[in-house]
């Protein structure tokens, strides 16, 4: 059975002035839950979100939250966001050295382990941890800005995924999340690729008619897309 769609909002985009309001804002929109996207200015170029941002934005909803983490040390930082109440922590493989112990050391800490991969980054770098992950990533953005063009080309990388995912008897297990460029004119093709967790930051802000709108079109049109494939 094919795992469900989901609408999850980037919070770079928010107006950090008043964060508790805008997490608030995208709840009561219908958001599935959140990601947090932690740059270290290191690993990406910019500097975002530390633990302690995110521990007093998660009294304003109760939808669980995600931290990706786009860090050269995974493995220092992991227990804080942990801590800090995200019950999934994103990795890269690209961060990772020795990405089996990190994805361990993610599920001993009690939050779900996931890996991301860059646009460059092949699908067979996962091939051997798939039993490890409750996701996988794929970037159709070179991570480390919000705003940035959807790469149209990573959707065959996708399908390849689902593939793996499928042979692997995985696929009512693994969700495949796509993070980047997500807006109404992109979410179609990703989701016919076979991705079902949707990342919307700017895509979804730009909407006029309001978040609630945004949220159901962005639903909409990934379940519509799905159902056609």
């Amino acid at each position: 059975m094919a795992l469900p769609i989901q609408i999850v909002p980037s919070v770079l985009p928010c107006d950090f002035a008043r964060l508790g309001g805008e997490i608030e804002a995208l709840d009561r929109a219908g958001v599935d839950h959140f990601q947090w996207d932690v740059m270290d200015g290191q690993f990406v170029p910019n500097l975002t979100f530390g633990p302690d941002v995110i521990a007093a934005a998660r009294r304003h909803t109760d939808k669980p939250f995600e931290a990706h983490l786009m860090v050269l040390t995974p493995d220092v930082l992991a227990h804080r966001y942990v801590e800090a109440g995200c019950s999934r922590l994103i990795v890269h493989v690209e961060a990772c050295p020795h990405l089996h112990r990190t994805l361990g050391n993610i599920a001993s800490l009690g939050a779900a382990p996931a890996v991301a991969l860059n646009p460059h980054t092949p699908v067979s770098a996962i091939e051997h941890v798939l039993d490890l992950v409750d996701m996988v990533l794929v970037m159709t953005v070179n991570p480390g800005f919000g705003g940035q063009s959807y790469i149209a080309t990573m959707e065959p990388k996708i399908r390849e995924l689902r593939d793996l995912i499928g042979r692997r008897g995985l696929a009512d297990r693994v969700n495949i999340e796509v993070d980047g460029g997500i807006g109404p004119s992109t979410i179609e093709g990703a989701a016919s690729a076979g991705a079902n967790v949707l990342i919307a930051g700017t895509g979804l802000f730009r909407y006029t008619e309001g978040l609630e709108f945004a949220v159901r079109d962005l639903r909409a049109k990934a379940e519509a897309a799905r159902a056609a494939d």
